[in-house]
């Protein structure tokens, strides 16, 4: 069988390929692929080679073709219709952390079935929701507490989702684009642009992906309050101003990433239970805001680089999802 599959050959280039599937081994599944997710920001550093090489096994896919920094085939969030593979899977609908292909194979124990009312558009979202499960057990929110997320990407707006449905909790999304209003109250949350950004914020989470973003979460933290930063920056140093406020109001800076299940419940909660977990939360169709464009697969090379860097001016997509 002849799968054809999405590959970043050089900085800002990609084909689709063609490659010839094995033959199937009993632990293992066939799929038919019916969707899959862009995550633009960390797409974004794979397409433009950004990640910087001491951490190419740390950033590797679970089921990445080709290796850092090309030709690479990447991605995490493919949604599809299992064609062969063990009797609890066969003709079952699947998430798995797969790159972009029309077909392939994968580990069965990989292939997490998806519940009934969640259907396949939104699945693509799973992989950002387990994101934002992690950053939010890692930040351990309290009921009454005032919570700012910086970054209305969809990260960040999928975190400030879960926080808001704790009780009492006054959540605010800042971002610089004002289009992002629309996508944050219909979450549940209240957007502020920078030079409206609330002060005293006891739970800081930062999605941003930019310097500037996390100085502005020292700058409105409150007394010992807890900043967590779940953004990444591949290559790019960060330079922050920890001589000022910082040790004056005993803040506390951790990082947050989903490679490893948070200590809150690590040893309690294994990764495949926390994307099971992940892809439960879906069922709100208020999250089909995060979505699209829709891309039919045969167009995303073409189409790549505009997803990940619009033009000027124009407002760039949360989650483009791939048609196959």
């Amino acid at each position: 069988m002849i799968a054809r599959g999405f590959w970043v050959t050089a900085a800002g280039r990609s084909e689709i390929r063609e490659q010839p599937l094995p033959p199937r081994a009993p632990d293992q599944a066939l799929v038919r692929a019916t969707a899959s997710g862009i995550s633009r920001g960390t797409e974004r550093l794979v397409f433009q080679g950004h990640v910087p090489q001491s951490q190419w096994a740390v950033m590797q896919a679970p089921l990445q073709q080709g290796g850092f920094p090309f030709p690479v085939q990447y991605g995490y969030a493919a949604v599809g219709l299992v064609e062969e593979g063990p009797a609890e899977l066969a003709g079952r609908r699947i998430f798995c952390l797969h790159p972009h292909q029309d077909r392939f194979l994968a580990p069965a124990a990989m292939c997490i079935p998806l519940p009934d009312e969640v259907p396949d558009r939104r699945a693509v979202l799973g992989a950002n929701m387990e994101t934002a499960l992690n950053i939010v057990w890692d930040a351990a929110p309290l009921p009454g507490e005032r919570v700012l997320v910086i970054g209305a990407g969809v990260v960040g707006l999928l975190a400030a989702w879960l926080v808001a449905r704790i009780p009492g909790t006054a959540v605010t999304v800042l971002d610089t684009e004002p289009a992002r209003r629309t996508e944050a109250e219909a979450l549940g949350a209240r957007f502020a642009a920078p030079q409206d950004c609330p002060a005293e914020q006891e739970l800081i989470i930062h999605a941003s992906a930019s310097p500037e973003g996390l100085r502005n979460a020292l700058a409105h933290a409150a007394f010992e309050a807890r900043i967590v930063e779940a953004s990444w920056y591949g290559d790019k140093p960060v330079t922050l101003p920890l001589g000022e406020a910082f040790h004056a109001r005993r803040l506390t800076l951790r990082s947050s990433q989903v490679g490893a299940v948070s200590p809150a419940l690590r040893g309690r909660r294994s990764h495949a239970e926390r994307l099971a977990l992940a892809l439960s939360l879906l069922a709100e169709p208020a999250l089909d805001a995060l979505l699209g464009p829709d891309i039919p697969f045969a167009e995303l090379p073409a189409r790549m680089p505009a997803l990940l860097d619009p033009p000027p001016g124009t407002v760039a997509p949360l989650c483009p999802v791939i048609t196959y």
